[in-house]
């Protein structure tokens, strides 16, 4: 994942309410797997399995969230589970349609819980954090985000 799309994926987390934090996570999971994906039909495996290992600790903090009281996350739960699995086996193998076939049921996964975001109206996860206001400034064709932090303390608070 290039560094800007790191960035990107901060900025999201911090302004994000817990079901938007989901959806970040299948957003990181698709990312890596198609960048595990790539790699291995270009046969570089040392890059592939870079790429699978992140989007299994990406399914790891899922698995971690999911409420198993309930028979949903017992289902998303499994899913994750067999997700996971299926990485593993794509990494020893090197099979790019086991990764396409996760790739394949996250991106459904983050489709419905974009449909769920429209419906959460919770408050952002982190408080203290920078705002970022972004615009058209200062040119015809240039994007300047600013960004100012209300103190020196960011992040969540105790």
């Amino acid at each position: 994942m290039t560094l800007e799309k790191k960035q990107e994926y901060t900025l999201k987390i911090t302004q994000a309410n817990k079901t938007q934090m989901i959806t970040i996570l299948y957003e990181m999971v698709t990312d890596y797997l198609t960048e595990a994906a790539d790699s291995i039909a270009a046969g570089r495996k040392d890059e592939a399995e870079r790429a699978l290992l992140c989007a299994r600790n990406c399914i790891d903090e899922l698995i971690h969230s999911v409420n198993l009281e309930y028979e949903l996350g017992r289902n998303l739960y499994q899913i994750y589970i067999f997700s996971r699995k299926e990485l593993l086996a794509a990494g020893i193998s090197g099979s790019e349609s086991r990764v396409m076939r996760v790739k394949k049921n996250f991106l459904k996964l983050r489709d419905a819980y974009r449909e769920l975001e429209k419906l959460d109206t919770s408050e952002k996860l982190m408080d203290n954090t920078q705002h970022v206001y972004a615009g058209l400034t200062y040119g015809k064709h240039a994007l300047n985000e600013s960004m100012t932090a209300s103190s020196s303390n960011r992040g969540f608070t105790a």
